[in-house]
């Protein structure tokens, strides 16, 4: 923050500021001026620190900040613009002059990525501390904290996702909360008219990638771009949306235990969903369950 961030505001370097970045710093950056004012503040730290000689109270220090900790959600959702951003710029001269002001020999991508890397690093953390208590005191504390923490880092991972929805005429934030977000193979079968439908759905599946709101199921086609040489990126362009209210399920689907449907308006519309194992099914019906009840 102080040598890259703080810099381009610094009169003596404006001009090497290349015009892409232009008023771009809080998409660079994200909110990492929130998170760096958290863990300054300390609080956490000396909560965690306190713990050293009563480890079993560990728990509690995550348990109480889960609400400062969803700062990371913000961060990582703003990451993918943030990197289309630095792939860009990250070359310009800027930046080679910050760096060897810093002396620093990993670049600012390198340093933007840390934040990603704590979120994550924690459940790790608390994975290792479960293992070693097995049945003591503060185990159920424990376990209450790490499903806290993998809770965040599922709304990140979600999140991620679905911030590349593409083609939706609404405003994704107006679905309620993102429950579920995953890939499947998916038949329909239409009533109305559409006989042609019907023959061709018992053949060949659609891949869709499937997001459960709250108030509404989208169904998208994932499409992979090659971002110039780099990774390639996922879209979801949306294909049809059902809502929630007006929806039915069937748990089981004859001859394969890893189908489930999905049907609409009295059985008028029919989706027959596989998912990749029965795990998976069943956390889905389960959700979609809670929604409907």
């Amino acid at each position: 923050l102080q040598g890259y961030a703080s810099e381009m505001d610094n009169p003596n370097l404006v001009h090497l500021i290349p015009s892409a970045l232009q008023n771009k710093k809080e998409i660079l950056f994200g909110n990492l001026p929130e998170i760096y004012e958290f863990h300054n503040r300390q609080i956490f730290l000396k909560e965690i620190e306190n713990c050293i000689e009563n480890p079993e109270l560990l728990a509690r220090c995550f348990l109480k900040r889960k609400e400062d900790l969803q700062i990371y959600e913000k961060y990582c959702q703003n990451k993918p613009r943030s990197e289309a951003l630095w792939r860009q710029c990250g070359d310009s001269i800027f930046f080679q002059e910050c760096q060897r002001k810093l002396d620093h020999k990993l670049s600012l991508d390198a340093y933007l990525l840390k934040p990603v890397q704590r979120i994550t690093k924690y459940q790790l953390l608390l994975k290792e501390m479960l293992k070693c208590s097995k049945n003591s005191e503060g185990t159920a504390e424990l376990e209450e904290a790490l499903a806290t923490m993998l809770d965040i880092i599922k709304s990140v991972n979600d999140s991620m996702h679905q911030i590349a929805i593409t083609g939706y005429e609404g405003d994704v934030n107006e679905l309620g909360k993102l429950l579920m977000q995953g890939s499947f193979n998916v038949w329909t079968d239409h009533k109305k008219g559409h006989n042609k439908v019907k023959d061709l759905a018992r053949f060949k599946p659609m891949q869709r990638h499937l997001f459960l709101y709250t108030k509404m199921l989208l169904f998208c086609k994932k499409r992979e771009e090659n971002t110039d040489g780099h990774e390639k990126t996922a879209s979801y362009s949306f294909k049809n949306s059902l809502k929630m209210s007006t929806v039915g399920i069937t748990e089981n689907v004859k001859g394969d235990n890893k189908k489930f449907e999905i049907w609409y308006n009295g059985r008028e519309e029919v989706y027959i969903i596989q998912a990749s194992s029965v795990e998976l099914k069943n956390t889905w019906i389960s959700e979609i369950r809670k929604v409907l009840t």
